[in-house]
């Protein structure tokens, strides 16, 4: 297959040596290659399905001193907030390639500043492009309102969020919050149960739809408070399909992404940690691949200054050198695509750059033999987890940010959350015991005085029953507070895990705040998950 006949272009300003390299030339012919600093020159030239291949782009080490795992700290009890949690039995030593995301996992965003641009953004294509009224461009985005793991109500303008058994425990109207009986009366009077999933529904599972549920919120109470200001024709659900419209139209015209790349510092997160962690894992002998849904050169900018702080106008501008800590990287197109326009080269060292891809490729770019040799780390459950492991049968690892806050509150409200059990044994006992006296009314054998003792009794256990139900139910608002004023815990629906949680159990066979995490453990390490337990066990098996 041949090279684009266009430009390609990198985002580098010193040439001298890059311009040397030698480039792969298609068997059927040869493209000229041409390197260009600014970034206008980059978006005029464009990319498609091509294949380029950089070589001697330094030694497999790079650093002075490779990263062992042993010498910095390795063994150590590690804090709960950086531990590597694990759901299936993994062992590393059957892992011979770990590959990345690279937006939210290696790449982590600040969500003050990435998503605020990615509001403005929308707000401005739904007003210019999209006809909505000039008032939304004075409206604010606050990045703290929104997680992970809601579901959007398209038609009825609902913001969901609810249990592993798909019950609805949390539901708001923009940003109104329904009562028990309203969420009964929409959500749990059907005879079938809903699926919850498109197309009616919208799933919030990324960080990146963070923006898009909060303007989703705003509009709906737009609509509702402003009814003349919204044509009678457009509902809530086109409302919502203009917000995806204009979401979309951010990232294919570039907005976002150039913004990123002017000032990587103010939008993405430096992590020094990086550069050990894959040097970790390739001085343990195994491979290391990228494979990122972003275009080769917003790629080139992010990771080099993941990898050595280089940003485009700073005084070390971008080149090549974080190409070393991969074998091969893989930009632009999902690896699953079922009609990959690559051609298969010979292996060597160095780094292998395709625009679009396909696992049997990449397998056989790496000598792998199985799918479950390789590991894969995503912050995505549905784009990275779930079809990595259901589609190409990778091991899988997920980058989940949040988790960090949420087990150190877990930590810092232990005590909190044994009275909490406390209260549900108390609550528990007292109901049994109405429960039995009740009963015990219905024989005929009880003699008057004993009946109205008993009648006395049970008007006082209800009356106890009603107070301890209310603080339980209050003790049990306010530690979810604690989590997220609106949403509560990340992981919890009540007393149920949440809709994510069980998505993270079923599809990730690792867990972690934090992609750097895995620097922490042996490359080695026989990943274990804890033993299951059902509810009959609990109270019968010594913990």
């Amino acid at each position: 297959m041949l090279l684009n006949k266009r430009h390609f272009s990198l985002c580098v300003s010193l040439f001298s040596s890059c311009a040397q390299r030698q480039l792969l030339n298609s068997s059927a012919g040869t493209s000229h290659i041409c390197f260009k600093s600014s970034m206008e020159e980059q978006r005029a030239s464009g990319l498609t399905d091509s294949v380029v291949q950089f070589h001697n782009v330094g030694s497999r080490d790079g650093c002075e001193a490779p990263h062992k795992w042993s010498s910095n700290g390795g063994g150590k009890k590690i804090d709960v907030r950086n531990q590597i949690f694990c759901n299936r039995s993994l062992n590393m030593k059957n892992i011979i390639a770990v590959g990345f995301d690279m937006d939210y996992t290696l790449a982590q965003y600040k969500s003050e500043t990435f998503e605020s641009l990615a509001y403005e953004g929308t707000v401005r294509k739904l007003v210019y492009d999209l006809g909505y009224p000039r008032e939304l461009l004075e409206w604010t985005f606050d990045w703290n309102y929104m997680v992970r793991g809601l579901v959007l109500d398209k038609k009825k303008g609902n913001i969901l969020k609810m249990d592993r058994h798909k019950y609805v425990k949390v539901a708001y109207h923009g940003f109104k919050e329904l009562s028990k009986q309203e969420k009964v009366d929409v959500y749990g009077t059907s005879l079938v149960r809903d699926s919850f999933d498109e197309p009616d529904y919208a799933l919030i599972d990324t960080l990146f739809s963070l923006a898009e549920a909060y303007l989703f919120a705003q509009l709906v109470d737009f609509k509702d408070n402003n009814p003349d200001k919204i044509p009678k024709d457009v509902d809530y659900a086109r409302m919502y399909k203009d917000v995806r419209s204009a979401v979309d139209m951010c990232h294919r015209d570039g907005t976002l992404k150039q913004m990123v790349a002017k000032d990587p510092n103010k939008y993405i997160n430096e992590d020094a940690t990086i550069v050990p962690l894959i040097k970790m894992i390739r001085d343990s002998g195994r491979s290391t691949f990228l494979v990122t849904n972003s275009l080769w050169d917003y790629t080139n900018i992010v990771m080099n200054f993941l990898c050595g702080g280089r940003t485009v106008h700073g005084p070390d501008t971008c080149n090549f050198d974080w190409l070393q800590y991969f074998d091969v990287v893989i930009t632009g197109r999902y690896i699953g695509d079922p009609s990959p326009k690559i051609p298969l080269k010979s292996k060597d060292k160095a780094c292998q750059v395709f625009q679009g891809g396909n696992v049997g490729h990449l397998h056989n770019l790496l000598s792998i033999e199985s799918s479950s040799q390789v590991l894969y780390v995503g912050d995505h459950i549905y784009g990275d987890i779930l079809r990595s492991k259901k589609v190409l049968g990778w091991r899988t690892m997920l980058v989940v940010p949040e988790l960090e806050k949420e087990v150190e509150l877990l930590w810092e409200l232990r005590d909190a959350r044994k009275e909490l059990i406390l209260m549900r044994n108390e609550r528990d006992s007292v109901e049994d015991m109405i429960h039995h006296l009740s009963w015990s009314l219905k024989f005929e054998d009880i003699n008057e005085k004993d009946k109205q003792e008993m009648l006395s009794t049970v008007k006082d256990l209800v009356c106890k029953r009603d107070e301890v139900r209310l603080n339980l139910q209050e003790a049990q608002r306010e530690s979810h507070k604690k989590f997220h004023n609106v949403w509560g815990q990340l992981m919890k629906t009540g007393y149920q895990s949440s809709r994510f949680a069980h998505q993270v159990e079923r599809f990730a066979c690792l867990y972690t705040s934090q992609v750097s995490n895995l620097r922490l453990y042996s490359p080695d390490k026989y990943y274990r998950p804890s033993e299951d337990f059902m509810s009959h066990e609990f109270h019968l098996l010594p913990l």
